[in-house]
């Protein structure tokens, strides 16, 4: 490892940034390495220009993806060589209006009763039926479980915070039947194959195998339990602040996408417009 790149990841460490955040910024800076075939840091200004033009015009990456990278370099440059270019501010990834699939509750009970395997299975339960991430599914630990005050605590959620979730009645009867057939002791969804918890690869793998199978056409990932539990909430009447709250967002505008007119939203809309025009 070079001395660059080691003052690179341990000013990432000082500065805050999760695991997976400096993984993906090291990522970033490898490709920028890998691009023109040099040392991170002997780039000059036009060369890593070059380089995002790569990304836009050739690569055609995401928006996503054009902005991490965006950020794994621009810190490598900005925070640890000190130099503070022009050309970064010139980088606009566009911003995707894209909505999120949701799922209907009749579809979530039909995949989940599709999925084989216990320990998959348990964790889309948990990603629905508190709103979680795949990461803080993934990472959640026995310890974790209150069911004596019916919460679930998750521990260092995006951006390092902790919140407490409510966890359904018929969550926690489902919890303790999984847990007389794992025996979880630490992770409550341990990996058989190496020390710690289950990889959120073998989730998305499961489930999408499943989707498949049932000819589902919506593009399904762990994330779109989370995106229907947020949706189905909206749907009840449920405060946006409230939501807010309980996915973690730190900002209500992340929030306030589930306000898309969903089938369901669409007709309490249309039950109160014909109330309203009734004695027209």
């Amino acid at each position: 490892m070079t001395e660059l790149r080691q003052r690179f990841m341990e000013d990432m460490q000082l500065h805050g940034l999760a695991d997976r955040t400096q993984e993906a910024y090291l990522l970033a800076v490898k490709q920028l390495e890998g691009y023109h075939k040099q040392a991170a840091g002997g780039q000059s200004e036009e060369q890593v220009r070059e380089f995002f033009l790569h990304l836009v015009n050739e690569k055609k990456v995401s928006r996503n993806t054009l902005s991490i990278k965006l950020s794994g370099i621009k810190f490598l440059f900005e925070k640890t060589l000190k130099r503070d270019w022009p050309t970064f501010d010139l980088i606009k990834p566009k911003r995707n209006r894209k909505l999120p699939a949701v799922l209907s509750r009749k579809e979530i009970q039909r995949i989940l009763g599709v999925v084989k395997n216990v320990k998959s299975r348990m964790c889309l339960v948990m990603l629905y039926c508190c709103g979680l991430r795949i990461t803080e599914g993934v990472r959640l630990q026995v310890r974790d479980i209150d069911g004596d005050r019916k919460v679930l605590r998750v521990d260092q959620g995006k951006g390092r915070k902790d919140r407490y979730v409510p966890i359904p009645d018929r969550t926690l009867t489902l919890l303790r039947d999984y847990w007389k057939i794992d025996r979880p002791q630490e992770y409550l969804f341990p990996s058989k194959h190496v020390s710690g918890h289950i990889q959120a690869a073998t989730v998305r793998v499961c489930l999408r195998a499943v989707v498949k199978g049932m000819g589902i056409r919506k593009r399904v990932t762990p994330h779109t339990m989370r995106h229907s539990f947020a949706t189905h909430l909206y749907e009840r009447g449920i405060p946006l602040p409230v939501i807010q709250r309980l996915l973690g967002h730190r900002n209500i505008k992340t929030t306030a996408i589930y306000t898309h007119l969903t089938p369901k939203i669409i007709q309490n809309i249309q039950d109160v417009i014909d109330e309203l025009a009734e004695d027209l």
